[in-house]
């Protein structure tokens, strides 16, 4: 991969990107008391109100029972409810209790909310580019793994 006017590769921007939103999901975490694996979780159903559990394991590439461990530790501190799915009553739906824009969960995606801004500030052009590239990238770089 070629250098850009910084001299980093895009694939040492992507990293250190990826390393900056780590840290700042870590010091977040550490804060709120929760770990790591409960944090991707909790974000996860954040985006996706309703997800069965099936989903959330798929996700975080867990067995049935470290889900169901994972999803009584967060109904447990309130962080989620379970409800009967209406349309299948063998199936759970998992949605989030807490709203991720008041403190102090909103520390959880305040680095992504900053993100989002200087996106937003930038050429709106190079942003659309920069994406579709990435998009394209990383679809190559997942369908090679086996």
């Amino acid at each position: 991969m070629g250098n850009d006017a910084t001299g980093l590769t895009l694939g040492q921007a992507l990293r250190r990107y990826v390393d900056a939103r780590n840290t700042a999901l870590s010091a977040a975490r550490a804060s709120l008391g929760i770990s790591d694996t409960d944090a991707r979780a909790l974000l996860f159903v954040i985006d996706n109100p309703g997800t069965r559990p099936t989903a959330l394991r798929e996700y975080l590439g867990m067995t049935s029972a470290g889900v169901t461990t994972l999803i009584d530790r967060l109904v447990g501190r309130s962080l989620v409810r379970r409800d009967v799915d209406p349309d299948d009553r063998r199936v759970n739906r998992i949605t989030a209790t807490i709203d991720i824009d008041e403190d102090p969960w909103s520390a959880l995606n305040r680095f992504d909310q900053d993100f989002d801004l200087a996106v937003g500030a930038a050429d709106q052009a190079l942003v659309g580019s920069s994406a579709a590239l990435l998009e394209s990238l990383t679809a190559a770089t997942v369908g090679t793994r086996r």
